[in-house]
């Protein structure tokens, strides 16, 4: 790592390590601001510099959430249980959701903040496409751990390898449901010839005009992304969780005891 906390080992892996640690439950405003303009940099360095045109930018949403959803850090169900001991399932998932929906919720208002800041300077709307991309991107990547680790609660296993894994996210992600077990396992570049692709595009569309919010003037920007983003993100979380639980009564999944039981 070097000292400016990137992961060295090529422009994909900094970019994966700076939405890595956006995904974290508990960052401080001011820590989360500057990784999300970290992230912004990265994109523009990334050749970045045509977004006023929409299908631009969702194409280059797409290739990018394919390309750091296997950096996306998921706990196994072990690690969840030391890191919120006591907790039934249900807890958990209900903690998570929370955990989520506040991350998302920071992520627009660091976004909204640094939009704040961009209205005040004269090349504003050359970066305001860039920061809404890169603030979708973290959002984006939030809900992927989320999913990730309330497959792992309900006990719906994630495929195995980082790169069908990641596959398996990213689709459960754009239908905003739970992994499906029975997909066939592939690798990351077979999101971008399949139907997934098209449905991926499609919730990224929707989700880059929902942060457009973000542009408001001064600090009601932040404000507003902040609660969209906490909605969805909880919308998101019920959704899945309802069909992770639809999943586990169809799949012959053994039950688990819960802590302290015998």
């Amino acid at each position: 790592m070097n000292e400016r906390g990137d992961v060295p080992g090529g422009d994909s892996e900094e970019l994966g390590a700076t939405v890595a640690a956006l995904t974290a439950d508990d960052i401080a405003p001011a820590r989360r601001r500057q990784l999300l303009t970290r992230l912004v940099s990265q994109a523009r360095a990334r050749g970045l510099g045509d977004l006023f045109k929409p299908r631009s930018a969702v194409r280059w949403m797409v290739d990018t959430v394919t390309e750091v959803a296997p950096h996306v850090p998921i706990r196994d169900l072990a690690t969840l249980r030391r890191h919120f001991p006591d907790l039934d399932d249900e807890a958990l998932a209900d903690r998570l959701v929370r955990n989520a929906s506040r991350a998302t919720a920071g992520v627009g208002a660091a976004g909204g903040g640094v939009a704040a800041v961009e209205w005040a300077v004269t090349p504003t709307l050359l970066s305001a496409p860039v920061l809404l991309a890169a603030e979708t991107i973290a959002v984006v990547a939030v809900e992927l751990k989320l999913i990730g680790e309330l497959n792992e609660i309900y006990g719906v296993a994630l495929p195995e390898g980082r790169g069908q894994r990641a596959v398996a996210l990213v689709h459960a992600w754009a239908t905003q449901r739970g992994v499906n077990p029975m997909m066939p396992g592939a690798g990351v570049g077979a999101v971008l010839g399949t139907a997934a692709r098209r449905e991926l595009r499609d919730t990224l569309l929707r989700r880059f005009g929902r942060n457009l919010t973000t542009l408001g003037p001064f600090l009601t920007g932040a404000a507003v992304a902040g609660y969209l983003n906490r909605r969805a993100t909880r919308s998101l979380g019920d959704q899945v969780r309802d069909d992770l639980r639809r999943k586990r009564r169809e799949l012959p999944v053994p039950k688990r005891a819960l802590p302290g039981s015998s």
